[in-house]
């Protein structure tokens, strides 16, 4: 029986597993390109999207990976499940790993996907949770060897250092000796368990991580400048608090990137608050903005993630 192999947090991961991974991207992308589909790779599996929030790219993104690679995917909201009512998760994973193959859990506490991975004998993947989001890490670094090559970069991280997105990209690169700057106000660095996994990796890897307070310090001799939201999904209620802490410091636009080297690329994982952490000008500069194509990318790591856990 093939070995049950989660992605929750990708510090689960080595560096060759995640390596690994963005070779299966590159050779699916360029097939996909090509008009190739691997309809066969998984035929006669079942994904299951259990989904606590909403979601474009990562639902979409699942749901067209799994179609294409022949396994049928099933959208379950959980307001539409039992877990509505109360069921227990241990209960709910047992009955899942009875029904599917693999599970793809967006959840609201990462407890939940914790619980809902030890008590399933299917692989469950991260599609998001408060505290980490692999796949959209998985993603970012495929995109970014994509765009530079496979070589050591450095990644400016501009905003809230203690979302999900930013613990899975600190992970991530630490893990493959590539240098991140954080940039962010005080009272939103990354959480102190994922920095002490971040600077553990960056010993045996050579990344350096940096947590700095000054936006213009990080963006110097970066060669991505990375923004997400500001006001995170479950955190609507500290909007304007979260507002006035960013803006306009934090704001990534053009008088920020001037600050960088000519050749910087900019990422965001979408959706964005235009306005908000990012300008238009920066958001649609067709010669630095990545946004588009790192879109695109989540379904080709999507692939490549079902294709290694679920490939025969």
């Amino acid at each position: 029986m093939k070995e049950k192999r989660d992605v929750l947090t990708l510090q689960e991961m080595s560096p060759s597993d995640i390596l690994a991974v963005m070779d299966k991207c590159f050779e699916l992308k360029d097939e996909w390109r090509r008009g190739l589909r691997r309809r066969s790779d998984l035929e006669g599996k079942y994904l299951c999207l259990l989904f606590e929030k909403p979601s474009t790219r990562t639902r979409l993104a699942f749901e067209v990976a799994a179609a294409s690679l022949g396994a049928y995917p099933v959208y379950a909201s959980s307001s539409e499940l039992q877990l509505a009512r109360g069921e227990a998760i241990p209960d709910t994973a047992k009955v899942l790993s009875r029904l599917v193959d693999c599970v793809v859990a967006r959840v609201k506490a990462h407890s939940t996907i914790e619980e809902l991975a030890s008590c399933s004998s299917i692989p469950v993947i991260n599609g998001l949770s408060d505290l980490h989001h692999p796949t959209q890490a998985l993603t970012d670094v495929f995109t970014m060897f994509e765009v530079k090559g496979k070589k050591k970069f450095k990644v400016a991280f501009i905003g809230d250092g203690g979302a999900n997105t930013c613990h899975s990209l600190l992970i991530c690169c630490s893990k493959l000796g590539l240098d991140v700057d954080v940039a962010c106000p005080q009272g939103f660095r990354p959480k102190a368990e994922v920095l002490s996994l971040a600077d553990e990796n960056s010993k045996k890897s050579g990344s350096q991580i940096r947590i700095l307070e000054d936006p213009t310090q990080a963006v110097r001799d970066a060669d991505f400048i990375y923004v997400d939201v500001f006001v995170s999904m479950g955190f609507e209620g500290e909007r304007e608090l979260r507002l006035r802490k960013f803006l306009p410091k934090f704001q990534v636009n053009k008088r920020l990137v001037e600050e960088a080297p000519e050749d910087y690329v900019f990422m965001h994982c979408l959706p964005a608050r235009r306005g908000e952490e990012v300008t238009d000008d920066v958001m649609d500069d067709p010669e630095h903005s990545a946004v588009w194509v790192q879109s695109e990318n989540k379904l080709h790591v999507a692939r490549a993630l079902l294709t290694t856990v679920l490939g025969r």
